[in-house]
Order: C-alpha cells, then sequence, then structure tokens
C-alpha cells in the first residue's frame, strides 16, 4: 500500500502523523512512504531521519494523488477537502460531530474516514485518544495556572498556596482520562481539588487513588453551581466517544463566579461543555466572558509536539499498519475495535453518534466491511 504523511496545516499545529520507526515497519514489509518535504520539523524530526528508512519525501499535492490511505493528526481544512480521492483511506482525528461542513465535504468526497478519536476497545476505552488525553489534561493544569497570573487577566492565584495563604481551588468537571489526569497534576500543585462526575464507580476508583486529596462530587446542577462559586480554575473534561459534548455551563452560570477565575475547555473539539466557548489558537488562545477567561485552544497537545507526536504514534501506528497490511475492508472486519472508528466511508455516515449529532442517515458500519 501507498502511504501519505503530508505536513499538517492548522494554526500552531508541529505534530506529525508518523516517526521514522512508523516508516520503517512499513518499508520492510514492502510499503510506500510519502512524506510531504518538512513534516516532522514541528516535531524536531528531520528530512533525513525519514529517509534513511525508505520514506519518499514529494509535494503535497503528489501525497494526496498517489497515495491509498493518507495518516494525519488533525482533521481536514476546506483548502485539503478537493485533494482527497473517492475510496481513499483518512485516517486521523476527525471529530465531526460539531462540524457539519467538513462531515459533508468528506461525504461528498466519499472518502474511508476512520477516526482516532471513536476506535474502541471492547472494554470501552479509547486507546489512540488516551494518549493525547494525558498530555491535555496535564497541560489544562500548566496553561490555567498560567492565565490565572494578573498580567494574564487572571485573579493573581498560586495554584498551591503558601504557609499562611490558602490555595487554589480546581474544578474538574469529568473523571475520564482527561480529567484524571488534571487531577494528578493539580492535586501535585497543593490546590484543593473538585472533581465532578456522573460515574459513581468512577468516582469511588479516584477516591480510592487519592484520598483525602480529591474531594469527589456526583455532577448535578447544583453541586457544579456551588462549586463553580469558588472555584479559581475550571478544567472542562467531558467525553461522550463520537457526540458533541452536552453544554453543562451556560453563560448565567459565569455571572456566579469569580472575576479573573479561568476556564479550560479542553473538550472543545467535540463543542465544548461550555455554552460560551469557541475554538482558539495557541497564538491567540483566551478571550473574556463575563469575567472569566476562556482557553479553548482545539490542538492543545499540539504545543507539546515532539512529547505528542510519539505518544500519538505509539497508539496510532499498529492501526495504520494493520490497515496498510489488509485493506481497510479485511482490517475493519477483523477488529471490531477499528471497525468503530469507521465515520464516513463511501458517502454514507457510519457512526451513530455522529449521524445523530448532525441528523444524518446512520449506516452501520458492517455493510462495508462483513458482507
Amino acid at each position: 500500500m501507498i502511504v501519505g504523511v503530508p505536513k499538517e496545516i492548522k494554526t500552531d499545529e508541529y505534530r506529525v502523523s508518523m516517526t521514522p520507526a512508523g516508516v520503517h515497519e512499513l518499508v520492510v514489509r514492502g510499503h510506500k512512504v510519502l512524506l510531504e518535504d518538512l513534516a516532522g520539523e514541528g516535531s524536531g524530526i528531520a528530512n533525513e531521519d525519514y529517509l534513511e528508512q525508505g520514506a519518499e519525501i514529494v509535494s503535497r499535492q503528489e501525497i494526496f494523488a498517489r497515495s491509498e490511505m493518507i495518516v494525519k493528526v488533525k482533521e481536514p481544512l476546506p483548502e485539503e477537502y478537493g485533494l482527497l480521492r473517492e475510496g481513499q483511506i483518512l485516517y486521523t482525528y476527525l471529530h465531526l460531530a460539531p462540524a457539519p461542513e467538513l462531515t459533508q465535504a468528506l461525504l461528498d468526497q466519499k472518502i474511508v474516514g476512520i477516526a482516532y478519536e471513536t476506535v474502541q476497545l471492547p472494554d470501552r476505552s479509547l486507546p489512540l485518544l488516551i494518549p493525547m488525553s494525558e498530555v491535555a489534561g496535564r497541560m489544562a493544569v500548566h496553561e490555567g495556572a498560567k492565565y490565572l497570573e494578573r498580567e494574564n487577566g487572571g485573579r493573581g492565584i498560586l495554584l498551591g498556596g503558601v504557609p499562611g495563604v490558602d490555595p487554589g481551588h480546581v474544578v474538574i468537571i469529568g473523571g475520564g482520562i482527561v480529567g484524571a489526569n488534571a487531577a494528578k497534576m493539580a492535586i501535585g500543585t497543593g490546590a484543593q481539588v473538585t472533581l465532578l462526575d456522573v460515574n459513581l464507580p468512577r468516582l469511588r476508583y479516584l477516591d480510592d487513588i487519592h484520598g483525602s486529596r480529591l474531594k469527589t462530587l456526583m455532577s448535578n446542577r447544583l453541586n457544579l453551581l456551588e462549586s463553580l462559586r469558588t472555584a479559581d480554575l475550571v478544567i472542562g473534561a467531558v467525553l461522550i466517544p463520537g457526540a458533541k459534548a452536552p453544554r453543562l455551563i451556560t453563560r448565567e452560570m459565569l455571572t456566579g463566579m469569580q472575576a479573573g477565575s479561568v476556564v479550560v475547555d479542553v473538550g472543545i473539539d467535540q463543542g465544548g461543555v461550555l455554552e460560551t466557548s469557541r475554538p482558539t489558537t495557541h497564538s491567540n488562545p483566551i478571550f473574556e466572558v463575563e469575567g472569566v477567561i476562556h482557553y479553548c485552544v482545539a490542538n492543545m497537545p499540539g504545543a507539546l509536539a515532539r512529547t505528542s507526536t510519539f505518544a500519538l504514534t505509539n497508539a496510532t501506528f499498529p492501526y495504520a499498519l494493520e490497515l496498510a497490511e489488509k485493506g481497510y475492508q479485511k482490517a475493519l472486519k477483523e477488529d471490531p475495535a477499528l471497525r468503530a472508528g469507521l465515520n464516513i466511508c463511501l458517502g454514507s455516515v457510519t457512526h451513530p453518534e455522529v449521524a445523530k449529532a448532525l441528523e444524518k442517515e446512520f449506516t452501520a458500519p458492517e455493510n462495508f466491511c462483513c458482507v
């Protein structure tokens, strides 16, 4: 199979979808890898590192024209829509539920769209989302702490406090991978940390790990309102695989928060948990609504590109190899986890949550691989 690795063009996106180790594994198995010039530069990987393992450096147009599978990090941008070809495999983060224009473009191009974020194992874990969720959860505390500084418009709070002065209060909404990693980092600063989730067994698990250092609450409107009133930093960490994130914090709720407090909406790729959220970039990461600073960068791990590239490709490459070795039909038929990642196929929406969010007809993925 001919596998294409284009350079990411999303603003402030420095990750790359394949490392030289991945190129090596594909080439020794008889596959060809086409790489765009300087695709790995943002992650500190030189062209020479790829060339030594057998990659071929070609133009962006040639990558899309020749490749049977395109492997990316982020979803295609409008200038890339027309480069995609019917029947071409697109293997990347897609986040289609809040993106009707992107979804329609992929339907029109009749590509085979496999989304990292919905590949799901039998235990319901999301193996290709976990590594970036780990990075984003840990990063959320660092970014939130930075924008709490007075010169950045924040309250001027040190999360850990000092002897004789109260620590900051971090409120985390969601106890999944993002929330658990955010809690770990926030506890490490010495902050007072509250985590809300609707999953009682998950709350028990986190309580067993952190004990009295973490306050756990069942997520309901009253508990959320009371937590927001004293929060210095709020981290939105809610995910429903393939679906739009639920809007849990309204504009009205912000009026009850402290001026200069910060919200980091990690789930902005799926629409975010705040009514007032909108995607931002690393170059222009924040805005203010009702006196509350919003940090809504849609590709947070892109700022830590080298760590994120290697963490991501450790997880994504085995599935890329499976697709290259077997072709998408056989790979999807034999691997239910990978089959759950199929969002778009030859003009049909093949993930139920995407279809529901965008009010599109749903076609079961089995129709394209198991007949």
